[in-house]
């Protein structure tokens, strides 16, 4: 059977172009929905005010997503790999603590520009929702990226054995989300760096340090 593919006077087959058009619609339509989460909150998102501002009706969504669900799924995944992006860049060219902490740094700053998102991945303000394995996948990487960088500040003799661990993990995890909580829920309009919570930042890091000093080596 051979198929028929129809092109268009610039050379470009009918179907890449409907493939581009459709991409572009839910490129925008999560625009939108991150948009209506900045504003209402994340648990306000809904899909009638999407489209009521997207200027279409209602159902014309459901051939781009079939639920909110489906929504919130693609905006975590995004949100995760935007996040993981920029958690890279940061540690780039370096290791062990200073890659640590650039990239806490940059993880920081990424939640505070983008308020809606942080909170979808890392509390949970929609109940209901439950991130499928592809978007669990990225954020066991970005774990993945932070134990690297404590197993080099071991071997580097920045910090004790126990460093390399999941307690560890545990404890950088609640040393920066309840940083940056405290940030949008106290100063929500100041940029990381700014105010009186993201600040202390790099005392943090210091204590976390010191929470995992490393061994003395026996001379001798």
């Amino acid at each position: 059977m051979v198929r028929r593919v129809t092109v268009t006077s610039s050379g470009r087959p009918t179907s890449d172009r409907r493939a581009v058009r459709r991409r572009q619609t839910i490129e925008e339509i999560l625009g939108l929905a991150e948009e209506v989460m900045t504003e209402e909150g994340v648990n306000g998102l809904s899909l009638s005010e999407v489209a009521r501002r997207l200027g279409v009706a209602p159902p014309s969504l459901y051939k781009y997503f079939p639920s909110l669900a489906a929504v919130y799924e693609s905006l975590f995944l995004l949100g995760q790999q935007r996040h993981l992006a920029e958690m890279r860049t940061a540690m780039t060219g370096r290791s062990g603590l200073d890659a640590l902490h650039h990239g806490l740094d940059a993880s920081g700053r990424w939640s505070l520009e983008n308020r809606a998102l942080a909170q979808l991945l890392f509390w949970r303000p929609v109940p209901s929702f439950e991130p499928s394995p592809d978007g669990l996948a990225v954020s066991a990487e970005m774990v993945a990226v932070q134990r690297a960088t404590l197993r080099e500040a071991v071997a580097a003799g920045e910090l004790g054995d126990a460093a390399d661990s999941e307690e560890a993990i545990h404890l950088l995890s609640t040393l920066i989300v309840g940083v940056i909580s405290q940030a949008m829920s106290n100063e929500p309009d100041l940029p990381w760096g700014e105010g009186r919570f993201s600040p202390v930042f790099p005392r943090l890091m210091a204590l976390f340090a010191a929470a995992y000093p490393p061994e003395r080596r026996a001379v001798g």
